[in-house]
């Protein structure tokens, strides 16, 4: 009967690790992705609530390459309650090909969660970022204040997908004279 308990912890431990990056359900990652694109720097516009990133304001991701192939991941904001900078540093990695918009993000030692882009301006200037379910969503520009109309087709998408308008925590505005 131990082993049988064994067997199953470890069939479950796999099961939840290889849940966290999954694509959720009306997601379709970007295709004919191009990392190096997508690299650099990207400023939070708006993203859905969660524990990690509560409070913060002027919100970057940056990334770059990692010697074994992988991305590295620089995320960075201000904490105006303790008026400090935090950071935390991550590592990603494609899931399927490269040429795919869905890598899997670790923060954490070997627990990684889904990085799905699913809408990406071809200019690589937006992004609608989801993770392994739609309790994680973020939206992506290369500005801190994009045009209004650049935002609405992403809104619409996540709308689509099934992430209510109402549920985004706005970081930065998106502009009507905006800077793209």
């Amino acid at each position: 009967m131990q082993i049988l308990s064994k067997i199953w912890l470890g069939f479950m431990m796999i099961w939840t690790l290889a849940g966290c990056t999954n694509v959720p359900e009306k997601v379709t990652p970007a295709s004919d992705f191009e990392l190096p694109k997508y690299l650099g720097t990207w400023h939070e516009l708006a993203r859905l609530d969660h524990s990690f990133e509560r409070g913060l304001t002027k919100v970057t991701a940056h990334y770059s390459m990692r010697e074994d192939g992988g991305v590295k991941v620089i995320n960075r904001g201000f904490d105006a309650k303790s008026e400090k900078w935090k950071q935390a540093e991550g590592k990603a990695y494609f899931v399927e090909s490269a040429d795919i918009g869905r890598l899997k993000v670790s923060f954490f030692g070997p627990f990684y969660g889904g990085y799905n882009i699913a809408k990406l301006k071809p200019d690589y200037s937006m992004a609608l970022v989801i993770g392994p379910n739609l309790d994680y969503a973020w939206l992506l520009a290369r500005s801190p204040n994009p045009r209004q109309q650049n935002c609405q087709p992403f809104l619409e998408e996540a709308n689509r997908i099934g992430i209510s308008p109402d549920r985004w925590i706005w970081v930065n505005a998106c502009d009507k004279q905006g800077a793209d």
